[in-house]
């Protein structure tokens, strides 16, 4: 039988790279994936690709930074499914810059998606998953959350904010049989990231801070994140597990 058949599944952030890969895999895995995403259209391709590759996948676009685009989604789930089994919170936005030049603006646009998002999503997900009575929240923090460099300080903060929650969280929805766990991905070949990584001089310096000599791939995410969703990590909660080439061990 596979991992998650039946379960009704939503990742945001879903149009691509992490999220494209998690919402793929879980509908290998039998899962129904809810592909949701800021850019409408590309959740729509995910979501095509999945049903043409036989598997159960509607899109849905949406802004985690929007209260009342968060509320409308669930209450269309709570509508077509009754229940959410699975909740994958990728959506994430970064800003590299100098500390000492960012705007208000630009630090609280990163706050509002990657800390705020999360709160929102999982807030008004909550009764959905009460109902599934087997529930599992999957936060994306980062490897920038324990290991930090220069320009990244408002990332790092908001990627430290979301582990922080994850536990809190863990603690407060176990009683409703909801498990919160957190994936902290090192650096992932997306087209996100691919700019930097391009840099030969950046490329050799990051390899040389991860023990496995190699970047992470989408695909290296999205299987952590099966095993947290499915019932295989039934007594795991409040776990942080680095995906990361072992680079959060570093100095």
């Amino acid at each position: 039988m596979r991992r998650l058949e039946n379960k009704i599944a939503l990742v945001t952030g879903a149009g691509a790279g992490i999220g494209r890969a998690i919402a793929e895999t879980f509908a290998r895995e039998g899962g129904h994936v809810l592909v949701t995403d800021v850019d409408g259209e590309a959740a729509r391709e995910v979501a095509d690709a999945i049903v043409m590759s036989n598997g159960a996948a509607s899109a849905h676009t949406l802004d985690v930074a929007d209260t009342a685009q968060v509320k409308a989604l669930m209450d269309e789930v709570k509508e077509v499914h009754g229940r959410l089994d699975v909740l994958v919170n990728n959506a994430g936005v970064g800003a590299r810059t100098d500390f000492r030049h960012m705007s208000d603006e630009d630090w609280n646009k990163v706050w509002q998606v990657n800390l705020d998002g999360t709160v929102r999503c999982a807030r008004e997900a909550f009764d959905l998953m009460r109902t599934s009575g087997n529930a599992s929240v999957i936060n994306l923090s980062s490897v920038m959350s324990v290991k930090h460099t220069r320009q990244m300080a408002v990332y790092s903060a908001t990627k430290g904010a979301v582990s922080a929650l994850s536990r809190s969280l863990a603690v407060e929805y176990a009683a409703y049989g909801i498990r919160v766990n957190t994936l902290l991905p090192g650096y992932v070949e997306t087209a996100l990231i691919g700019r930097f990584l391009s840099n030969p001089m950046i490329a050799k310096a990051l390899l040389t801070q991860t023990p496995l000599r190699r970047f992470g791939q989408p695909e290296d995410i999205a299987n952590a994140a099966l095993f947290l969703a499915s019932d295989e990590a039934a007594y795991i909660t409040g776990a942080a597990l680095n995906v990361d080439g072992g680079m959060g061990t570093t100095l």
